[in-house]
């Protein structure tokens, strides 16, 4: 009897962690269904319907419109500008979300809805008001074109129109951490003989760095795919200051759907690999803090 129930309960099925565990939650297969068809239709048929197309222009052609001079320019200009763009709201972003942690003063929480302004305001308009300044004849373009050189219609202008849209990311990506880190940790360094400077690189840095890491590659993403708040400030002047989606929406104004499509492709292809590369670091995050 007691081997046949030692069977009975060896054959039963598992209670874990499984795809198929128990769970209190009613309705897994309904949500799960519509989970799947919902993605379905939004998001997997229409890119593998792009994909689709563009595999049936031949790889010879692919690679030859993929490889253009103008093309590659391009993607060096998005994909270069974005980086910078995210490099430079890694420094600010830290400095601002710790001003926002650390500190209580007037107008805190104003300067703390202004964070999230970029997400509010229509690119476009923020495209606007940014070439209207950083333009030749604009309140700070004029002191670049006085000391020789220009802001708007360069790849600098492009930089500047990614800090703003970027900034949020890295802000509230810092943030709750630095919340969750406690005062007592840079006293107790202090009090130990620490400098400032060990103080940030032996003791806050290490914290912060798989979030401030996350930050970056969000804001590098949506560096790569802006266009609103670019189109106006960059100038559009091919081999300069050219981004890939601009160029995709000049190739449809032309009529070269098998053109636009490939580039699309092109730019889905590193998207994707940029989206697997934030999930490790959001992963590797989640494991060092439950550490």
């Amino acid at each position: 009897m007691t081997a046949a129930a030692s069977t009975s309960g060896s054959a039963a099925p598992r209670r874990g962690r499984g795809f198929l565990a128990p769970t209190i939650l009613p309705g897994f297969g309904t949500a799960f269904g519509f989970t799947l068809f919902y993605l379905c239709l939004i998001v997997l048929i229409p890119l593998g319907h792009m994909v689709l197309v563009a595999a049936g222009v031949g790889w010879t052609k692919f690679w030859a419109i993929t490889l253009a001079p103008r093309v590659l320019h391009a993607f060096y200009i998005s994909f270069g500008c974005a980086l910078v763009a995210a490099l430079v709201n890694a420094v600010f972003g830290l400095i601002v979300a710790w001003v926002l942690v650390r500190y209580r003063f007037p107008g805190r929480r104003i300067i703390d809805a202004m964070v999230d302004l970029p997400f509010a305001l229509p690119t476009s308009v923020a495209g606007i008001a940014l070439t209207a300044i950083y333009a030749p004849n604009g309140w700070v373009g004029a002191f670049a074109k006085a000391a020789g050189f220009k802001i708007a219609f360069t790849p600098i202008g492009i930089v500047i129109a990614l800090v703003f849209v970027g900034l949020p990311f890295i802000v509230r990506t810092v943030e709750p951490v630095l919340q969750d880190l406690d005062a007592e940790v840079e006293e107790a360094a202090a009090s130990l003989g620490a400098t400032r400077w060990q103080t940030f690189t032996k003791v806050l840095l290490p914290a912060i760095l798989p979030a401030l890491l996350t930050g970056i590659a969000l804001a590098f993403a949506r560096g790569v795919g802006e266009y609103g708040s670019v189109i106006f400030i960059a100038g559009n002047i091919p081999a300069v200051s050219e981004i890939v989606p601009l160029l995709i929406v000049a190739r449809l104004e032309q009529y070269d759907y098998a053109g636009a499509t490939v580039i699309a492709t092109a730019m889905l292809g590193l998207s994707f690999l940029m989206l697997l590369g934030i999930n490790f670091l959001q992963r590797w995050t989640r494991s060092r803090h439950a550490r």
